[in-house]
């Protein structure tokens, strides 16, 4: 079974085509880049993947699940970080992540449990007691991350979730989430930025609302270095 199975999906908005016929599967436990230039595509797909748009091209699937049959089961199978930060700033780490809890429903000691175990997976377990207004960008990254991980989710989907961070955030963040791909989660990363991506990552190139490639980062790249190829495949320079 795959763990998320995208089927000649595709959506427009009016007349502008912003998918068109997109199809690919992610194995579970890989960390899978969404790689595409600025407009590509990537954040209608997000949207797609976890129900905020709704189309009737193609279908999408959820380790085993229909989401427009069975839209329940399969998001509650998704943990979802999305490129706009989406945290309460005036409450603490693990009230964020108690109030996230019981949004799945989950309470008291479990709740509890969960978060210090999520919290630690990403680092941020001695900053439980911080109000989120006083960290900086890349532990609140963190912490969205360690929020999403609350509920066990086999496939853990990240919009551009380095943006706006410096190079020293953006290294730790993709190193944790790289760590969380070999403990068997299901990783799907969007992306603009090549150095994010490691040899032994799979890639999905999206352009232009299409789907260019998908094959293992040291596949794709050859001889080469990926951000070569990627350019030349989309022609384009990366932002």
């Amino acid at each position: 079974m795959t763990a998320l199975e995208v089927t000649d999906l595709g959506y427009s908005y009016g007349a502008k085509r912003a998918l068109d016929g997109v199809s690919f599967a992610l194995r579970p436990g890989r960390f899978t880049a969404l790689l595409g230039p600025n407009g590509a595509g990537k954040s209608t797909l997000f949207a797609l993947l976890t129900r905020l748009f709704v189309t009737r091209e193609g279908r999408i699937s959820v380790a085993g699940h229909d989401i427009a049959k069975e839209p329940r089961a399969a998001l509650s199978k998704i943990g979802v970080v999305f490129q706009q930060p989406t945290l309460d700033l005036d409450m603490t780490v693990a009230m964020n992540m108690r109030y996230f809890a019981a949004l799945h429903g989950i309470g008291g000691r479990e709740a509890a449990r969960r978060t210090e175990r999520a919290l630690a997976q990403l680092d941020m377990a001695e900053r439980a007691g911080e109000k989120i207004r006083s960290l900086n960008g890349g532990h609140r990254r963190r912490m969205e991350i360690a929020r999403a991980l609350i509920h066990d989710p086999e496939v853990l989907l990240l919009d551009e979730p380095t943006v706006g961070l410096d190079f020293k955030s953006r290294q730790a963040i993709v190193a944790h989430v790289h760590e969380l791909a070999q403990t068997g989660l299901t990783v799907f990363w969007a992306t603009h930025l090549v150095d994010e991506i490691g040899d032994g990552d799979d890639v999905v190139v999206l352009h232009r609302g299409e789907v260019l490639a998908h094959e293992p980062a040291a596949d794709l790249r050859g001889g080469r270095s990926l951000a070569e190829v990627f350019m030349e495949m989309t022609a384009e320079g990366i932002a």
